[in-house]
């Protein structure tokens, strides 16, 4: 079973009788608490719409990233213009709205060490005309404007949309058993 297969077995226990997990850090193996990071990525209406979203959720399992947080929901103007408001300026703002109220979107955070950079390489270049083979938009998107995905692109940005999607108590800290496989000793 995968990480998000523990995470939602895990939550569907929570409150139920029998053993706890012992007490102790919430933290990767040899990784130090400073450097674990969380990150937003948006699977966008065309991925949703084409069932990409288990292969998304599969290449992060598979890096060793661990799911704090995910829902499918239906995006509104407000949050959208919070979220891309350095963009309101640029002529295909309106486009781009009119784009991820189309249809349902599945936010999720990711957690694990670096995980903002590895994930920007993992989703691969805007364009996908030059996003590499084996990245997310490389593998799956054909246009810049049905790009399949959004990543926070720095560890501030990453709090700051976080901050727009979910609430703090809709974020989940759980002990991933991968990580000691993961991150080791």
């Amino acid at each position: 079973m995968g990480s998000l297969g523990r995470c939602l077995a895990r939550s569907l226990l929570r409150g139920q009788p029998g053993p706890s997990r012992p007490a102790g850090p919430r933290c990767y193996g040899s990784a130090p608490p400073e450097l674990q990071e969380q990150t937003l990525v948006l699977v966008k209406p065309d991925a949703v719409q084409r069932r990409l979203v288990g292969s998304v959720i599969q290449r992060f399992e598979r890096r060793g990233f661990k799911l704090v947080g995910m829902k499918l929901l239906q995006a509104n103007q407000g949050i959208l213009e919070r979220h891309y408001e350095q963009l309101r300026q640029k002529p295909f703002y309106p486009v781009l709205v009119a784009y991820m109220t189309s249809g349902p979107l599945v936010a999720m955070v990711w957690e694990g060490y670096n995980v903002v950079k590895s994930t920007r390489a993992m989703v691969g270049d805007t364009n996908p005309a030059t996003a590499a083979a084996g990245t997310i938009r490389g593998d799956f998107s054909m246009h810049v404007s049905r790009n399949v995905v959004h990543a926070s692109d720095s560890v501030e940005t990453a709090r700051r949309e976080i901050g727009f999607w979910f609430q703090r108590d809709e974020l989940l800290d759980w002990h991933s058993g991968d990580s000691d496989y993961t991150y080791g000793p």
